[in-house]
């Protein structure tokens, strides 16, 4: 791919082994179920989702310089995505293992110690010229996830490289929600939430998503948008809340859903829907991801 792209995603991009048990599960049970190796990672997620809206999408990432990151590269640019200035690291290539059931997300692991030793380095082709330069700010979407250190995440909110950029969040967990705390007061954000990680940054719980999202958007970022699994989303700005409601789908697989959400929404907004028909957009193409089997009939 030789174009320039149109979004930037920085960030994770991993092997995902998921497992999957066709039933609720508990801790400690050990049952049957379906394992699977598929390209994953948050920043990854996001761009393939991307690609598949027909946007023009690049990686910033660490690959371990080993066959798994020599099959991941080669993957990621068969699939249309921007790879050229991918860092290469000495490390292992990233890994992620999740258990779900049918009872959601049991467990999961993030092996993200490439991107982590990477730093800032991944950043490089932002102000060397390869896609933009301190004279040349990089001005169109970067999408960023919570597997880059805090460190890191406080340096992008704080460099001229990305002080023109439209820059979107996502948390990649609740478990590392708190380090997008750095962006909280930056008008030039947008975060993606669910309703733990909102409620996790603001240090106050709440029941619904509107009053996540409006308890977010107080701390000063530009704006918000917060989920809740099948009940209302919603959307804070400026502009006042805007919310609507999933449609329902019967839950086939979890992960990846809150990386297709954030894509679409990107989309939509970069093809200039308004924000209403963009967060339906974005819902919708989320329940999509869950309802889709993670194995076809035929490999049952």
């Amino acid at each position: 791919m030789q174009s320039t792209p149109e979004i930037i995603c920085i960030g994770s991009v991993l092997w995902d082994v998921i497992g999957r048990a066709p039933q609720v599960m508990e801790r400690g049970n050990d049952v049957a179920g379906r394992i699977t190796r598929r390209p994953g990672g948050v920043a990854m997620n996001i761009a393939l989702a991307l690609v598949r809206q027909g946007v023009r999408t690049g990686l910033l990432t660490a690959l371990g310089n080993n066959p798994e990151g020599d099959e991941l590269l080669a993957l990621a640019r068969n699939m249309g995505l921007h790879v050229d200035h991918v860092f290469r690291s000495e490390l292992p290539t990233d890994r992620y293992m999740a258990v779900e059931g049918e009872n959601g997300l049991i467990a999961a692991i993030a092996d993200a110690h490439s991107l982590e030793s990477a730093g800032a380095r991944i950043l490089a082709p932002l102000t060397d010229g390869r896609l933009a330069a301190p004279d040349a700010a990089w001005r169109g979407m970067v999408a960023l996830d919570g597997n880059l250190t805090t460190d890191l995440l406080r340096e992008i909110s704080e460099s001229p490289a990305f002080a023109q950029a439209d820059l979107r969040l996502a948390p990649a967990s609740p478990g590392k929600a708190e380090r997008l705390a750095v962006f909280l007061g930056h008008q030039r954000a947008t975060l993606y939430l669910n309703l733990e990680e909102a409620c996790i940054l603001t240090g106050t719980p709440h029941r619904h998503a509107a009053d996540a999202a409006r308890a977010v958007l107080e701390t000063g970022v530009g704006r918000v948008l917060v989920t809740n699994g099948a009940k209302t989303a919603a959307l804070a700005g400026r502009q006042g809340v805007i919310c609507a409601e999933p449609p329902r789908v019967t839950v086939h697989k979890i992960t990846g859903a809150g990386d297709t959400f954030m894509a679409a929404h990107m989309a939509a907004e970069l093809r200039g829907e308004t924000s209403a028909a963009a967060l339906n957009k974005a819902l919708s193409a989320a329940a999509e991801h869950i309802s889709t089997p993670l194995f076809d009939k035929d490999s049952q």
